[in-house]
């Protein structure tokens, strides 16, 4: 590809929008061309106003980008057309229609449209045929919204994905989230130090939901969700009732089988990897594999009464948030063949 697509990031200093500027700093596709955050940044450079929080050094390249005002005649005239969207819930539900209307490609972070029956949640390994919703939204003729799952169901939904072949008849899962994903400045260390807290307002319901849309399954689901004192990377712990008699050798199987399903830039070749080390996985594994943050990683996989158990690991700001909206747009590109 000889030009990269011009795309704009929507709450760029945020925990999420900091990891789509990270992402996108030396993208083969995309290059960052506009990004906003609150109106007491505009006119900043990137670098003297984020107060940066990933375990990595910024990248030179978005340290002089300039915070703009949220503006489309601004964005147009920077020959913005694809946008990411880590705006806050209630702040997207405004925006992010507007955007559509002003017929930009928003690949969204926010619950704020996700459950409008056009728009799609997206996993591309999952769900890729999904991503055809976009034509109910009035594509190529106009603008769409694409969003990606809560960080906790995406990785839920890519264990599982493998496995629906066996039929899934219920799920039974626990999750232990980093503060991470209560966003920046997010809970009080008051709160959470030495403590956990087993409450995330929404969340249980979230996960219940979205798998089902998602996979096209409708089991029963029972979920807890609890805050855990871990910076980065959700833990989750899964039974699972099928209606096939499977042993631990096919789920294995079946996750290893589980390839790629496009060369997209932000896809593993391998999406989920299994270790049989019963310390394996932790939160610390969060930014292993490559691209960084995108792999979730399943453990501790055991039969029990017929049931199949098994934890998962996902980086909840990666692969469960901004990456996924990236790889969300990778898809769109290669899937309506807009690289020609």
């Amino acid at each position: 590809m000889d030009k990269k697509f011009k795309v704009a990031v929507m709450g760029a200093t945020g925990a999420v929008g900091q990891v789509f500027m990270w992402m996108l700093a030396d993208h083969p596709w995309f290059e960052v061309s506009y990004a906003t955050a609150s109106a007491s940044r505009v006119g900043l450079q990137y670098a003297s106003t984020v107060h940066w929080v990933l375990p990595m050094e910024m990248p030179e390249q978005i340290k002089t980008i300039e915070i703009q005002e949220f503006n489309f005649e601004a964005m147009k005239e920077a020959g913005v057309q694809i946008v990411f969207s880590a705006l806050p819930a209630e702040v997207a539900r405004e925006a992010e229609p507007q955007l559509r209307a002003n017929g930009f490609y928003v690949f969204s972070n926010a619950a704020a449209m996700r459950y409008d029956s056009n728009v799609p949640i997206l996993i591309p390994e999952t769900n890729l045929e999904k991503l055809d919703l976009i034509k109910d939204q009035g594509y190529p003729e106009s603008g769409f919204v694409v969003t990606n799952a809560n960080c906790v169901t995406t990785g839920l939904a890519m264990a599982l994905a493998p496995l629906r072949k066996f039929g899934i008849k219920t799920i039974m899962m626990n999750s232990y989230q980093s503060v991470s994903g209560a966003g920046y400045p997010g809970l009080s260390s008051f709160d959470i130090t030495d403590n956990c807290i087993p409450f995330i307002k929404g969340e249980e319901e979230k996960i219940e939901k979205e798998v089902k849309k998602i996979l096209s399954i409708s089991p029963e689901v029972y979920a807890y969700t609890v805050r855990v004192p871990v910076m980065f990377g959700h833990l989750e712990s899964v039974w699972l009732d099928l209606e096939q008699d499977v042993e631990i050798e096919d789920v294995i199987k079946a996750w290893a089988d589980f390839k790629e399903v496009a060369e997209l830039p932000s896809t593993p070749k391998q999406p989920v990897e299994y270790g049989s080390d019963n310390t394996f996985p932790q939160p610390k594994y969060a930014f292993w594999g490559n691209p960084k943050g995108m792999v979730v990683y399943t453990g501790r996989l055991k039969k029990k009464n017929g049931k199949i158990g098994f934890l998962l690991l996902v980086n909840n700001i990666v692969k469960g948030a901004a990456g996924g909206s990236i790889q969300n747009a990778e898809a769109f590109v290669e899937r309506f063949g807009l690289r020609k």
